[in-house]
C-alpha cells in the first residue's frame, strides 16, 4: 500500500498551491500550517532545494471524531499535503494516505474515519 496519493500538474508552483488550497476547502479542509521547506533548508543548511511546501490540512469535524475515538491520534494530525516544483517544469501534489497511517492502530472507528478522509483527499487530488 502506498502512503500517499499524488498527481503531477502542468501548473507553476504558486498556481498549484492555490489550486490545492481551494480544492481542500471544497472538501471541508482548512490549512493550519504552511511550511516552506525550500526557505527553511536555505536558512538552516544553506542548501538550494526545489520549491516545496508542506500544507497541514485539517477537517475539524473529522479531527474531532478521530480524537473521540483515540485521544493520542493528534500525533498523526493534521493531514499533510505537499506541493513541490519538479525539475523541468510542472508541480506535483501529494497527500498522505490516512489508511496507511492508521494501519498500526487497532481501532475500527478510526479505520472507518480514515477511509472517509482518504476518499475526500482523493477527490481533492483528482480534481486538480
Amino acid at each position: 500500500m502506498s502512503y500517499h496519493i499524488s498527481k503531477t500538474l502542468d501548473l507553476g508552483f504558486e498556481k498549484a498551491k492555490q489550486a490545492v488550497t481551494e480544492a481542500l476547502k471544497t472538501e471541508g479542509f482548512g490549512i493550519l500550517t504552511e511550511i516552506d521547506l525550500k526557505a527553511t533548508l536555505k536558512k538552516k543548511l544553506d542548501v538550494d532545494f526545489q520549491p516545496y511546501t508542506i500544507l497541514g490540512a485539517c477537517n475539524p469535524p473529522y479531527a474531532y471524531k478521530a480524537l473521540q475515538a483515540e485521544n493520542k491520534i493528534g500525533t498523526m494530525l493534521p493531514c499533510n499535503v505537499i506541493v513541490q516544483g519538479l525539475e523541468g517544469g510542472g508541480t506535483e501534489v501529494s497527500a498522505v494516505d490516512p489508511m496507511a497511517s492508521m494501519q498500526a492502530i487497532q481501532n475500527e472507528t478510526l479505520g472507518g474515519l480514515a477511509d472517509e478522509i482518504r476518499s475526500k483527499l482523493e477527490k481533492v487530488i483528482n480534481s486538480l
